[in-house]
């Protein structure tokens, strides 16, 4: 199987598309986690164009940065080389061409001269607002783009007409990586690899799922081996992070509530809140509320690392790298498989969720997980016209039955939401199985219509 050069972004390359062909100034952010692809975005919408100028920042002098950003211009406006080696003469310059001008790696550009930001802005307002030059700022460092370029604070807000806060990409593009097409196959590499494109292009196609584990996660040799540790200590700099380590082990490990990632890590729970806001911040923890709850107002919450590769690395790598070592070919099956199906659960709970709108067909004001008391649902979607649509999923070996959906149908009337058009609330019921369904089961779903069923190839495609 022959790996894909580039698979969707669909909406983003008409977003960069759009601009570049503009009449009027244009200033594109792209920025998101690293290892998303942005920097191929890019280079994807500008292919084919003789007027767009692509150069990526390294971590060098200002002097240096400067000086290669004219060589690499050059070669697109060779008149630059005969203008004043200073960025506002030379994106003056390149706006008088009208050009599509994209600078990676920004942030490394504002680490070595922190006045950049106010030099484009002075440009801008003066020369570049009344040209058609797009202007594109990529970066990875999603702290020091919040800061430097979107937030109230930064010289620049205001000027951008345009951002792009990239996604990983959703299980169809991703799956034309994958090495299986079986549907199970499909959902357990999703659980491990998720959509971000770095992970996805370490695959092996030739290879099956437990062996790309091993030989891409698990060994120590592994191109995934210390992928998140390398993030972190990126994003966090040189100094080992060990409190935010302990916390994602902690979620990792199904501590999904503040006070039991607190009492884990070791961290007083007044100053948890920190670490949780910096690590959401950096897309690695999402913030989990009942789907019927006001975020604002809500103090329930549940946490959750967004980043599948992460949440496998913290269960299974992190703190056993000895083990893994000594065991070596043997470390899938000896540390991976016997709990593998437990990991799995709330993997597969996000998967459903996210096919629900595709499976049954409604416009939805929300849907996530709902819990109360005793009670919990792990699909629950909130619809326009009045339904609750409530799912249970198991990622087990034996079929669902009816007793389960009888389960789910108690706890489902114990949530409190009201109709937008203030009608009755209709209920529909979904139960989402790796195994399949009992004939008890399969025959009350035969007879009603407000039950569902659906294995992993209903969800996969």
């Amino acid at each position: 199987m022959a790996k894909p050069r580039f698979v969707d972004r669909e909406d983003e390359l008409e977003v960069l598309s759009s601009a570049f062909d503009s009449n009027e100034a244009e200033l594109l952010v792209v920025y998101g986690r690293r290892r998303l692809g942005k920097s191929a975005l890019v280079r994807e919408a500008i292919r084919g164009r003789d007027d767009a100028v692509y150069w990526q920042a390294t971590e060098e002098t200002a002097s240096a940065q400067l000086a290669n950003f004219v060589e690499t211009a050059g070669e697109t406006v060779p008149t630059l080389a005969d203008v004043r080696r200073d960025w506002e003469a030379q994106l003056r310059a390149l706006g008088r061409e009208d050009a599509v001008v994209v600078i990676d790696e920004f942030p490394y550009l504002v680490g070595s001269d922190e006045a950049l930001p106010s030099k484009i802005q002075r440009v801008w307002d003066t020369e570049l607002e009344d040209t058609s030059v797009t202007l594109v700022l990529v970066g990875s460092s999603i702290s020091v783009m919040e800061d430097k370029v979107l937030s109230g604070g930064s010289p620049l807000y205001g000027r951008r007409t345009g951002t792009v806060d990239l996604p990983p990409l959703d299980l169809t593009d991703a799956r034309q990586f994958y090495p299986e097409d079986d549907p199970d196959a499909v959902v357990r590499t999703w659980g491990v690899f998720g959509g971000t494109p770095y992970y996805l292009q370490a695959l092996t196609p030739s290879a099956s799922f437990a062996e790309n584990v091993q030989s891409h996660v698990l060994s120590e040799h592994g191109v995934l081996h210390n992928e998140p540790e390398f993030l972190l200590r990126t994003e966090f700099g040189i100094r080992e992070p060990q409190t935010y380590y302990t916390i994602l082990r902690a979620i990792a490990t199904g501590r999904r509530a503040a006070n039991e990632i607190a009492d884990f890590a070791g961290v007083d729970s007044n100053a948890l809140g920190s670490y949780l806001s910096k690590l959401r911040r950096l897309r690695l923890v999402e913030r989990d509320i009942p789907v019927t709850e006001d975020p604002n107002a809500t103090r329930k919450s549940r946490y959750r690392l967004r980043e599948p590769l992460f949440r496998f690395w913290f269960r299974y790598v992190y703190g056993q790298q000895a083990e893994l070592a000594q065991l070596g070919d043997d470390a899938y099956e000896e540390i991976v498989a016997p709990t593998f199906t437990d990991y799995m659960g709330t993997m597969f709970e996000r998967i459903c969720q996210n096919a629900l709108p595709q499976l049954v067909s409604k416009t939805y004001r929300a849907i996530g997980y709902w819990w109360h008391d005793r009670h919990e649902i792990d699909v629950v979607g909130l619809a326009s016209d009045g339904t609750i649509v409530a799912g249970e999923c198991k990622y087990t070996k034996r079929e669902m039955t009816e007793g389960d959906l009888a389960d789910l149908e108690r706890s489902a009337g114990q949530i409190r939401w009201s109709s937008p058009d203030g009608a009755d609330v209709d209920y529909h019921y979904c139960c989402f199985c790796r195994s399949g369904f009992s004939d008890d089961l399969q025959r009350a779903a035969s007879e009603r219509d407000d039950v569902s069923l659906f294995t992993s190839a209903d969800i996969v495609d």
